[in-house]
């Protein structure tokens, strides 16, 4: 595009990508030292409107890369690449606890970035735009495919890159909150996992009153029978109870055998049971027990302080493979840090504490995802079981946290390519 004097300028690539891919923001053609807003505003499914902006000078030339110059205000602050996005939160106005998460994954995520003379921070609609441009956000890459999985009672989504094939797989487990979680799937998908998205606190045939470990087991032969999976390289992948799950998985399971586990924001202190432990119903029995400040329910205090008494805990000491666990330090929902440590004592006197890394961000709260996503310290939560709806308080503070997701997202990647490729696939080439 040629550039027309006087007439400000954006380019923002990639257009359109996957949603951890970092952008490349200049603005171009405007005054020298002139004061401009970087904003954006996306829409979500929910039709609730999010919005992040920063306030930026151009330099001699009438430029602004924001790779590398400094944003003086706004809703983040600093040289902040992706500041536009982590840093995203409802317009003034809006509902009280929405959460931005993304549904429909065969279909993008679109922001519109904008320019605007002057330092400002609301009315956005109020001002003329200097110039504009929409982009996509994509949790699935070209080639991946999505394939409905309702089989021996499991119900769930498997994500298959796009290639010959076969693949690593990862069982892909989501918290308390139920239902059918498939972004994350998505975007392993996109990275070289077959990745299974279980559903398994919704359904009749798996709710909180009846799943036990056969259930999983049921979900991990799918996966591993798929042709398109190399059945000696799976995973396990779990966040918050979805951790739990997955950790007894492992310690327990005489059919389940992981090349390796990464487990955010979870916990082994819940009671077990034999050699088949009703998971979700000894989560839930333990629910009830929580604090609320300012109408946001707390939930890290339920198992402090951490048993001495080890059968109230899932022994970890017989964890066979390599284990990851992410935890924030100001988590309000569990005791992450505290479990870690504990967690780090059996393994150590069971002798696989050289299986375990524990990666720990400060300022980091439960709802660790996938990085340049925005942060919820607190959002609607409906309590399974009861349909009750809540406030749950998830913790962080927004600049840590999102460092958090964006460190740990890459070093999760690192974990799962070391442990479930042979030879890492670039290097085939």
């Amino acid at each position: 595009m040629a550039e027309a004097e006087g007439w400000p300028l954006l380019s923002v690539e990639p257009s359109r990508g996957l949603v951890d891919e970092k952008l490349q923001i200049l603005v171009k053609n405007l005054r020298p030292k002139q004061q401009v807003t970087l904003h954006t505003v996306h829409q979500s499914e929910d039709k609730d409107y999010w919005e992040a902006f920063g306030h930026y000078n151009s330099d001699e030339s009438g430029t602004i890369a924001v790779s590398k110059d400094a944003s003086v205000g706004g809703t983040y602050k600093g040289v902040e690449p992706m500041g536009l996005m982590w840093s995203l939160r409802p317009v003034p106005g809006s509902r009280t606890g929405p959460r931005l998460r993304k549904k429909d994954v065969l279909s993008p995520m679109v922001f519109h970035i904008s320019v605007y003379d002057g330092h400002i921070s609301q009315g956005f609609n109020q001002h003329s735009v200097l110039v504009t441009c929409a982009i996509e956000r994509w949790y699935m890459a070209p080639g991946v495919r999505r394939v409905d999985v309702q089989e021996k009672g499991v119900r769930g989504t498997l994500f298959i890159p796009p290639g010959p094939g076969p693949f690593p797989g990862l069982l892909d487990l989501w918290g308390g909150g139920g239902g059918l979680v498939e972004y994350r799937s998505a975007l392993l998908a996109s990275h070289g996992f077959v990745s299974l998205a279980l559903e398994y606190l919704s359904s009749e045939e798996s709710n909180a009153a009846t799943l036990n470990v056969s259930h999983f087991e049921t979900a991990y032969h799918i996966l591993q029978d798929h042709p398109m999976v190399r059945r000696d390289r799976l995973a396990l992948f779990g966040l918050s109870l979805g951790s739990f799950v997955s950790l007894a998985l492992a310690a327990y399971s005489k059919i389940i055998k992981p090349r390796c586990c990464v487990c955010i924001s979870g916990s082994h202190i819940i009671p077990e049971q034999n050699s088949q432990p009703n998971l979700c119903e000894e989560f839930s029995k333990m629910s009830d027990k929580v604090r609320i400040r300012d109408n946001q329910f707390i939930w890290r205090d339920i198992i402090l302080p951490i048993p001495a008494d080890p059968s109230m805990k899932l022994d970890v000491g017989q964890i066979k493979c390599p284990l990851l666990l992410v935890n924030g330090e100001d988590d309000q929902n569990c005791p992450t840090v505290e479990s870690a440590e504990d967690m780090a004592l059996i393994m150590d006197k069971a002798g696989n504490r050289h299986l375990l890394q524990v990666l720990t961000y400060p300022g980091a709260g439960h709802l660790i995802e996938a990085p340049y996503t925005p942060h919820h310290r607190a959002s609607n939560f409906v309590v399974q079981g009861t349909k009750t709806k809540v406030l749950l308080l998830w913790g962080g503070q927004t600049k840590p946290h999102s460092d958090a997701q964006e460190d740990s997202w890459q070093k999760i990647l690192a974990f799962l390519q070391q442990h479930l490729y042979l030879v890492a696939p670039w290097a085939k080439l």
